[in-house]
């Protein structure tokens, strides 16, 4: 690999309840599951091979937890902008039951109503990358 090139791994939280029941978790702090505790575990042979300049996790308990089962919680750093998406009036609620009144409705494109949109995630998200390049 190139000097100038970086590798970027993305780690989602291991299962919850509501990752079980398709409910959408945002901003409620579900804590994880027992597979979902095993799940993370599986990374660690895998992480470990790796040096990590930069390791980040949202300051959720699930994240947090996600990353110290998987090996890299002593060089963690919470960063308040890798939160997840505040879901408003859709929290907790299945797509399912949001297509009963949206049809078609997409978080990417639609955002949601009382939380967050699409472009104030991106900016967030461009946040965390210009963290990242510093």
């Amino acid at each position: 690999m190139a000097e100038s090139e970086q590798k970027v791994y993305v780690v989602r939280h291991g299962e919850t309840e509501w990752s079980i029941s398709g409910q959408h978790t945002g901003v409620t702090d579900i804590p994880l599951t027992e597979n979902g505790r095993n799940q993370v575990k599986c990374l660690q042979p895998v992480l470990a091979n790796e040096a990590f300049a930069l390791v980040l996790t949202s300051p959720l308990h699930r994240a947090r937890e996600t990353c110290k089962l998987s090996g890299l919680g002593d060089k963690a750093e919470v960063e308040p902008n890798l939160v997840e998406w505040n879901y408003g009036k859709y929290e907790g609620v299945t797509s399912k039951e949001i297509h009963k009144t949206v049809p078609g409705w997409l978080v990417f494109n639609d955002g949601a109503p009382g939380g967050e949109t699409p472009e104030q995630i991106g900016a967030r998200a461009d946040r965390v990358i210009q963290r990242s390049v510093q």
